[in-house]
């Protein structure tokens, strides 16, 4: 004779405790329009990530300088991370979303969303080619 065993639903999973790089729900709030997969509708497994633990992931890299083999194993996996980022670079969602950012930034200051002049340091564009010698420098 067959037993039965009842079965109980599993434990809903923790969350995971929180980085001091993760970003706030309010952060989250400003990013996650322009980070929204744009037709995911489109050919393709849906994405099982949050984009919200791939930007998390992505800050913690930036806050602590690890290697991408050393992200923690509560965070995405680092080929997902990986494919995240070389995606966003590729198709200019990264600069777009400093851009947007810069904006509100400057918005909040009560100036210009874009800047009107800029200042460039003759330590940093050289003026000469980087094939000429000119001139020593000792302090450097």
């Amino acid at each position: 004779m067959a037993t039965y065993q009842r079965l109980m639903p599993a434990a809903a999973a923790r969350p995971r405790p929180a980085y001091p790089s993760d970003l706030t729900d309010a952060q989250w709030a400003l990013l996650e329009p322009l980070l929204r997969e744009r037709d995911p509708a489109g050919p393709g497994r849906p994405a099982s990530v949050a984009l919200r633990e791939i930007v998390n992931a992505l800050l913690y890299i930036k806050q602590t300088g690890c290697p991408w083999r050393y992200l923690p194993h509560d965070l995405p996996p680092r080929s997902t991370v990986h494919y995240y980022f070389e995606k966003w670079t590729a198709d200019g969602t990264l600069e777009e979303v400093n851009r947007h950012l810069r904006e509100r930034s400057r918005r909040q200051a009560g100036r210009a969303a874009q800047p009107t002049a800029g200042i460039i340091d003759s330590q940093t564009a050289k003026s000469a080619e980087a094939s000429q010698e000119v001139g020593w420098d000792g302090g450097k």
